[in-house]
């Protein structure tokens, strides 16, 4: 099976010419010598790279790459097969970009197999690097430039856990500005009454009682955040849509509890999770506007990995939008999920929505997400959720 991968990367230093000849000539003999071909496109400060061959081949070649100091901000642009090789007349060949611009596909040309059709998507991914375009993507940061230091949150403990007939119990975990060193809100995760995960909490109920259990629930979140003193904290707290649909009255019960332990609506955000397809989308909707008239914000959460998705988007739009770990999670060197996850936050930016990116775990995930504009951060990067209480935050310090 023929593999093609398709990456950019950032030259570390600046290169003469006679080293930038020097790197094709050994990359092009360590090519050969695995059946791998392709082109090397150049602009003075990145690299793109096209190249061929068999699979594993491939992989050992791209591990090489990433490990070259040479490189840095290394980007999958394109990883796929193909039913035969583009450039076998090429072990490997340099073309530089800033010579061609307007007119990329003729020298490229030269080393084709067979033609590309004009649809084709790798060639669309040269010209627009050729032209500049993808920098519309990219964004640039020093992960050395910055260390993190641990502080307490501030609020109270719990002397002694919630008293409840329900057989589940709550962590909370953060969700920061880092570049502001504040805590926008808490999140209410579900959990066992063992600590388990959420889906022992409902595993052993009938499927008829899973979203008055889902309702229900949420009065040990707003005990405990009552009992923890937030003050003028926010409470995030997540509910099935159908939760808000098939339980008569479940805006009632929600503002009741609220009441009940001293909070006010306008401290809690209800997170409506993408676990579970939403039907009868009038009385869903209805639910959102009976929730926003009290003062209760509205969060779609896990965008981009359940039911809805730009679906349930149009059709209202939240206060906060958080956009999964599926399209976090190695961003930093992921070329499609940036496109994906650049155009979430243009449109959010345009419809006044507030975006949260969760599942953060390292460094360089945030920073390339804090450069691409996403406002508020959740993750282990900065704190993992603590049952009954509110964790120590990590705070990013600039060094440099």
């Amino acid at each position: 099976m023929l593999s093609i991968l398709v990456y950019r990367s950032r030259l570390s230093r600046p290169l003469a010419q006679d080293e930038l000849s020097n790197l094709v000539d050994k990359a092009a003999k360590r090519n050969q010598e695995n059946g791998v071909s392709g082109i090397l496109l150049f602009d003075g400060e990145h690299f793109f790279q096209y190249i061929e061959g068999p699979d594993k081949a491939l992989k050992a070649t791209y591990e090489h790459i990433r490990s070259d100091p040479l490189h840095h901000h290394v980007v999958t642009l394109l990883s796929d097969y193909a039913p035969s090789a583009r450039f076998s007349n090429w072990a490997m060949q340099l073309i530089d970009a800033r010579d061609h611009s307007s007119s990329i596909v003729e020298p490229i040309s030269a080393g084709l197999t067979t033609p590309l059709p004009s649809h084709d998507r790798a060639l669309k991914l040269i010209k627009a690097f050729a032209s500049g375009r993808w920098k519309d993507h990219t964004t640039d940061f020093v992960t050395q430039n910055w260390q993190f230091e641990t502080r307490a949150s501030g609020f109270e403990t719990l002397a002694e856990p919630i008293n409840s007939i329900l057989p589940c119990q709550f962590a909370l975990q953060p969700i920061v500005d880092p570049l502001r060193y504040t805590i926008s809100s808490v999140e209410a995760l579900i959990r066992s009454a063992t600590g388990g995960p959420p889906y022992t909490c409902f595993e052993n109920l009938p499927a008829a009682e899973h979203h008055l259990f889902d309702l229900e629930s949420k009065r040990n979140a707003l005990e405990l955040a009552s009992r923890l003193n937030i003050g003028d904290c926010k409470l995030s707290i997540n509910l099935l849509p159908m939760s808000l649909v098939s339980i008569p009255n479940a805006v009632d019960q929600l503002l009741a509890n609220i009441e009940k332990f001293g909070l006010t609506p306008q401290q809690v955000i209800v997170e409506v999770t993408e676990e579970e397809a939403i039907s009868h989308f009038d009385h869903f909707e209805l639910a959102l506007k009976k929730l926003r008239s009290v003062g209760i914000s509205v969060a779609i959460d896990d965008f981009g990995a359940g039911f809805a998705g730009l679906s349930l988007l149009a059709k209202f739009q939240p206060e906060k939008l958080k956009i999964d770990r599926l399209l976090v999670t190695d961003i930093h060197q992921d070329g499609p999920k940036q496109a994906i996850v650049k155009a979430i936050v243009e449109c959010c930016k345009s419809l006044g929505i507030t975006t949260i990116a969760e599942g953060i775990e390292t460094p360089e995930e945030w920073l390339w997400l804090q450069a691409a504009g996403v406002e508020l951060f959740q993750g282990f990067l900065f704190a993992k959720p603590l049952i009954n209480g509110i964790p120590a935050v990590s705070w990013p310090i600039l060094t440099k």
